[in-house]
């Protein structure tokens, strides 16, 4: 089995990066009602840079391209990547606009409340593409995301011939114009169902794969949660079913980025192995990081994630 040193292989992530603010209270507060927390955390997120961290954390050369606010999270935020060992050559600092933060409810029974203002991710532009132009164009895997500028993320897919991964989230429909330029979409079921118009579960998702790959990318993967991850491609019109651990969660927030940044670091490191595996050993890595609380912290560090054979079957 091929596995080669994953430190010389390039991921660059072009995407968000927020700062989470996360309050824990017995239940949800009712309109002009003010009521006592138990509870306060205050974390790194964002979509972009949870997948970046979570590739980085496997070994990978990650290189993020993201924008944060000129203010003392953004400052903090920028600090702590390169203390973990992402590059951030291509994260700026953005004058006059707030670092992007999500407000959090969260109560006993797991029901929540979120307001995300966007900030300086509102920012990220077709230039900062073209300054980035250099390490886009030498990638091994370039990822993206929809929570910053759609054309941003076409832009740098348009300049790149690497693996583009497009994990398209938040859901939402209007996207056609990248897809084309997809080698893999990664969605969730939520994801799934909004860009083909019916509720999507793993009863279905075959021909839910078959309905995406339409679109013109050239592999598509919906991840089901806890019953694992299905896929199919262009290349090979079977669509295969990877089943996954089962485990008791405590906190499956960032699950999904978890799944995308192990899928990037795997594609180019065990560059030999089956898709199935690939897709089985990235189902490690995101059922891990829900054993445990948290986002970017509960993300695993670079284990022997093939001792073990991934199961699959086929779907008809």
């Amino acid at each position: 089995m091929e596995n080669n040193d994953s430190t010389q292989n390039k991921i660059v992530v072009i995407g968000s990066s927020s700062v989470d603010f996360a309050a824990y209270a017995p239940r949800l507060p009712k309109p002009g009602e003010t009521l006592h927390g138990y509870k306060f955390v205050t974390s790194f997120g964002g979509k972009g840079t949870n997948q970046c961290v979570a590739a980085s954390k496997l070994g990978a050369n990650a290189y993020l391209i993201s924008r944060l606010g000129d203010d003392k999270w953004g400052k903090q935020y920028k600090e702590y990547l390169k203390e973990i060992g992402v590059d951030v050559t291509h994260v700026c600092l953005t004058s006059e606009v707030a670092t992007g933060i999500a407000q959090i409810t969260v109560a006993e029974n797991g029901e929540n409340h979120i307001v995300i203002v966007p900030g300086a991710n509102n920012y990220l532009n077709c230039n900062d593409v073209k300054v980035a132009e250099e390490i886009i164009k030498t990638a091994d895997v370039i990822i993206g995301q929809l929570e910053t500028p759609i054309e941003t993320t076409l832009e740098a897919f348009k300049l790149s011939n690497a693996i583009k991964i497009l994990n398209a989230a938040p859901a939402r429909k209007d996207i056609d114009s990248v897809l084309s330029y997809c080698t893999i979409l990664c969605v969730n079921e939520t994801e799934a169902s909004c860009l083909v118009d019916i509720s999507v579960d793993l009863s279905n998702a075959s021909s839910a794969v078959s309905k995406l790959l339409e679109f013109g990318c050239q592999t598509v993967i919906i991840t089901l949660g806890d019953k694992g991850a299905v896929y199919s491609s262009k290349f090979d019109k079977r669509c295969f079913h990877v089943l996954c651990e089962n485990v008791t969660p405590v906190d499956t927030t960032g699950a999904g980025d978890a799944f995308v940044g192990a899928l990037a670091t795997y594609l180019v490191t065990y560059k030999d192995l089956p898709l199935h595996q690939i897709v089985g050993a990235a189902c490690k890595v995101a059922t891990m990081s829900v054993t445990k609380e948290g986002t970017q912290t509960s993300f695993p560090t670079k284990f022997d994630a093939f001792g073990e054979k991934y199961k699959f079957v086929e779907l008809q």
